[in-house]
């Protein structure tokens, strides 16, 4: 390989791309980062530079390695029960909710950006525990735009280590322990996979038409976003949402300057 420089042109070919493709605002102070993940896509690929790189995932040819370069780009941090006051608030709201649904009430929450699936796994039991034996139509769609991060939420199998802030009576009723091989993991259990559909979306793509969110977890995700980025996906999120349904944003993420019409609750949470 000749070259490993990312010059200022490609950098800014690069975060254009990105922007126009996921949202995600590339900043001047990114620039290292993206040559350190990108360069891991150059040396994989055998390509000589970071305008090599770009020429090709601009082409039909290159569409596979262009969502292998957003993978590489997002930021995937997550864990059970983050941001924990959420998910109290969650609990506090479900009765009321639950009431307006009639006999069977249906329910639907919109994870988004739901990284390796810990968020996702995290509200379905904290639905569990607040319906118990009630019947109820219960459906949680979970997207990211990165498929790397959706095929482990798929699975749900997590090391140990990922499990240890979940209280082990939830672990004994929610988790399979792993034997043999797998000894060390744990696998979420069909009971709560089943009310999961994990899909790759793109937040800057309109949402494919369906029931009304109860619920919408976006944690976490526009701090990635310029303003107007923002302003646009929380008016999205407005449209698609129950009267009365709340919106989760993460807490280092506020409303305040953007124009909607969401009410405010508490700090990151609000209501339609």
């Amino acid at each position: 390989m000749k070259s490993l420089e990312l010059r200022d042109i490609d950098f800014d070919k690069i975060r254009k791309l990105v922007h126009n493709l996921s949202g995600i605002d590339l900043h001047d102070g990114k620039k290292e980062l993206v040559k350190a993940r990108l360069g891991k896509r150059l040396r994989h690929g055998n390509f000589e530079s970071f305008a090599d790189y770009y020429k090709y995932v601009t082409t039909e040819e290159g569409s596979e390695e262009l969502i292998s370069m957003i993978d590489s780009i997002s930021t995937n941090l997550t864990s059970f029960f983050r941001e924990e006051s959420h998910f109290k608030k969650l609990r506090q709201v479900m009765p009321s909710m639950l009431k307006m649904g009639g006999s069977v009430p249906k329910f639907r929450i919109w994870c988004a950006g739901c990284s390796t699936g810990e968020e996702a796994y995290s509200i379905a039991m904290v639905l569990r525990e607040s319906i118990g034996e009630k019947p109820v139509d219960l459906r949680i769609w979970s997207t990211d735009i990165s498929t790397k991060v959706l095929k482990t939420a798929s699975a749900g199998i997590y090391p140990v280590e990922r499990v240890k802030k979940i209280p082990p009576d939830l672990i004994m009723k929610y988790f399979a322990v792993g034997q043999g091989e797998w000894a060390g993991y744990y696998r979420v259990k069909k009971n709560i996979r089943d009310c999961i559909e994990f899909s790759r979306f793109n937040l800057m793509d309109p949402p494919p038409p369906g029931d009304a969110f109860d619920v919408i977890f976006c944690r976490n995700v526009m701090i990635y976003f310029n303003k107007a980025t923002q302003a646009a996906l929380v008016n999205r999120f407005y449209g698609r949402m129950k009267q009365g349904g709340h919106l989760f944003i993460g807490h280092s993420e506020s409303l305040t300057g953007l124009v909607h019409n969401f009410k405010y609750i508490e700090p990151s949470v609000y209501r339609k």
